[in-house]
């Protein structure tokens, strides 16, 4: 299935004419909504033509064409990189696109792996629900499409974790097929060209949006438009400090002539984030092995491995004694550490403590690290900074860890 296709023009290398604007005095005089309304009807003729012409002339001489899952391109490339962007800068994405490609360079190699090492690959780009629906959909894929990434639009639609810009990038910059997409960027590009004012997140809003980027997009060089659209707001139309005076977009852009460049898209309403607190132990051994738990597979930090977390009210010999069956030499608390995640503010007082040379816990006669059936193990700090290969690594090394336990776990080898 390749979209509903929409009547009009093929859009190819078309050119803005320059709109013919109203004085400025008369609409210094008027409201920022009726001033709004005037250089729109202005503008309606030309965007009739579409974007795409202008758009693809200056994604041919400045867009971004050296992006590693640009090369050797396929939808099971494209795919992963989608969902890494979905909540990452490019820049920060990147390297661990090529560090999960050289460890997962096909569809079955991800399917079939352990979650702890696509975990592990992901650690440190957050939003961990995106790693697990990752590999839940390399399964479904190779259980259900044999091994192969599909190429009809409901089907990917299906997947977990893919919704319908992510399945539209997908089938667009895969196989050329014909989909609007609609990412922060492309939000960002047409609430301007439009002066499209309210949230994106509403959807009226969402709904207008999608109206602009179905009619917008064309029949030809669509992994290109996909690609230049994206590229555009994400160098040129940013959401701060845009550089209106390189955009191919400028003579149509409604925000550009009514002075609202800077108001739009509506940012979504502030609210305060509540604060939570918690104490992290990181219960270490003489051989400077550190105690961790592997959490529930849903939540926050899902299916990770984390420090252990207790109370602050809470009594730290006592709890370490009943919980884990843990004597202490001594323990140590810590600065606080402040985590932001997108719906709350965790602040985190880290308690380093050693745990008794003769005590009964989750630990063999001889120190090693072992694995408990209840998701314990104990493991090395030094093994989050470490340059073994892959392959000569112990399994504890390919544990996913969430950021601020790494950053932990680092001070702690640092000590």
């Amino acid at each position: 299935m390749t979209g509903p296709e929409l009547s009009g023009p093929i859009f190819l290398n078309i050119e803005l004419p320059e709109i013919k604007l109203p004085a400025k005095e008369l609409l210094a005089s008027v409201s920022t909504k009726q001033k709004t309304a005037v250089v729109s009807s202005q503008i309606t003729a030309p965007l009739s033509n579409g974007i795409a012409g202008p758009l693809l002339a200056w994604y041919d001489q400045f867009g971004r064409k050296d992006l590693p899952w640009q090369q050797q391109r396929s939808a099971y490339r494209v795919w992963v990189s989608e969902i890494m962007l979905q909540q990452t800068q490019v820049k920060t994405a990147i390297p661990y696109f090529q560090a999960f490609m050289q460890r997962f360079p096909t569809l079955l190699s991800l399917a079939d792996a352990d979650q702890d090492e696509v975990l592990h690959h992901w650690s440190g780009l957050g939003y961990y629900a995106r790693a697990r629906n990752l590999h839940k959909a390399a399964q479904q894929m190779r259980d259900q499409h044999g091994g192969e990434f599909p190429q009809q639009f409901d089907e990917v639609l299906a997947l977990p974790g893919v919704g319908r810009s992510t399945a539209g990038a997908i089938l667009a910059q895969a196989h050329e097929q014909r989909h609007a997409i609609l990412d922060g960027n492309v939000k960002r590009v047409l609430a301007r060209l439009h002066a499209l004012h309210g949230w994106t997140g509403l959807a009226g809003v969402q709904q207008q949006l999608w109206q602009y980027a179905e009619a917008y997009t064309p029949h030809q060089r669509v992994a290109d438009y996909t690609q230049a659209i994206m590229d555009l707001g994400a160098t040129l139309c940013t959401r701060a400090r845009p550089r209106c005076e390189d955009c191919p977009l400028q003579s149509a852009c409604v925000a550009l002539a009514t002075d609202q460049v800077s108001l739009l898209p509506t940012p979504k309403p502030k609210k305060t984030l509540p604060v939570k607190s918690v104490r992290m132990l990181l219960l270490h051994n003489a051989e400077r092995e550190v105690l961790l738990e592997k959490r529930p597979p849903t939540g926050i930090w899902g299916g990770l491995w984390s420090l252990p977390e207790m109370p602050l009210d809470e009594v730290v010999e006592d709890w370490c004694q009943q919980r884990y069956q843990l004597a202490l030499k001594h323990y140590e608390e810590q600065p606080v550490l402040r985590h932001t995640f997108s719906h709350f503010h965790l602040d985190i007082t880290p308690c380093v403590a050693e745990v008794a040379a003769d005590s009964d816990g989750p630990v063999n006669n001889h120190g090693q690290s072992v694995m408990e059936a209840d998701g314990r193990v104990w493991y090395k700090a030094s093994q989050t900074d470490c340059a073994l290969p892959e392959q000569n690594r112990p399994p504890t090394m390919n544990l996913g860890l969430a950021a601020p336990v790494t950053s932990l776990l680092n001070r702690l080898n640092e000590e």
